[in-house]
């Protein structure tokens, strides 16, 4: 295939993701809806007049639980589409395809949806997909409306194998965040309903998978963080030059490393703990997209076209 046969390519496999996406988040909206009713609370008066509460769980629908099933493997498929898309784009351009903002972000989306689905292969996380694919079909249709740019060459900053070193590890980073910022968030819904009255799984366990994930990702951005450092030294002679994406991944990093910290030795949990948390995510959003629409600098080689 010719490169722009490749590049092509691409761009109809990222559709056919976004499609497969939307129609995986109908799946899994139908099964959150219908399949995981809430609990049905009664309150029983024994005969010496003390009060019971009994707890009945409803019996989930079958044809609710097959759009699930149905949705995960609709995920999968547009998965495998945006693996596609990355890797023609890759080979349409004759280098790693993240050189550019539409470039990083599809790759992104990739991360988050790859962590979700083998994340629901071994813990029982499959109502994130709602939310996960959602947030998946905005973000590549958000990148071909906004950030799309035609493949071809970068400049010559980013031609540079530090791109397979620096930029892998910010995108894996930010798929494990996202994950973990879409349970906190669902922490915090859950938490505003009352018992009995969600369809969500308990706090507790939205606790744990928000800050598994951050646990993980953290050490990834420190070195995503720590890498950069290292390649504006070789591009541009120092290793801190206060451009505006060095300063905002630092301050992504040091919200990360407030929430684990408190979490830690102050022994915060819950709902003020994942406070923290999402403010590091939209720390870690403004820093991937914000800056470079808002700010200029050394990085305005990846900015909006």
């Amino acid at each position: 295939m010719t490169a722009d046969t490749l590049a092509t390519l691409s761009d109809q496999l990222i559709l056919a993701a976004i499609l497969l996406y939307l129609a995986a988040m109908v799946g899994y909206a139908l099964e959150l809806a219908f399949a995981t009713r809430p609990a049905q609370v009664r309150e029983l008066v024994a005969s010496d007049g003390s009060t019971i509460t009994e707890t009945q769980e409803a019996e989930p629908v079958a044809w609710a639980m097959r759009a699930g099933r149905i949705a995960v493997g609709l995920t999968w498929v547009g998965w495998a589409a945006n693996v596609t898309a990355t890797l023609t784009r890759g080979l349409a351009v004759e280098r790693w395809p993240w050189g550019n903002m539409y470039e990083f972000v599809v790759a992104m989306i990739l991360a988050a949806v790859t962590v979700y689905l083998f994340m629901q292969l071994r813990y029982p996380v499959r109502f994130l997909g709602a939310f996960v694919s959602v947030i998946a079909a905005v973000g590549l249709g958000f990148s071909v409306r906004v950030l799309y740019t035609q493949a071809g060459p970068v400049v010559p900053a980013l031609d540079s194998y530090w791109v397979a070193i620096h930029v892998t590890a910010a995108i894996a980073a930010s798929g494990l965040f996202t994950v973990g910022g879409v349970a906190a968030a669902l922490y915090l819904f859950r938490g505003s309903r009352g018992e009995g009255q969600s369809r969500l799984p308990a706090l507790a366990d939205l606790e744990r998978i928000a800050h598994r994930v951050i646990v993980i990702g953290f050490p990834i951005w420190t070195f995503a963080v720590i890498s950069g450092a290292l390649w504006a030294d070789k591009a541009w002679g120092r290793y801190w030059n206060w451009d505006p994406k060095e300063v905002w991944a630092f301050i992504t990093w040091v919200a990360y490393a407030a929430y684990l910290h408190a979490r830690a030795t102050a022994g915060w949990k819950g709902k003020a703990a994942l406070i923290v948390s999402l403010v590091a995510f939209g720390c870690l959003l403004f820093n991937l997209v914000g800056v470079n629409i808002f700010f200029g600098g050394l990085h305005s080689y990846a900015d909006v076209n």
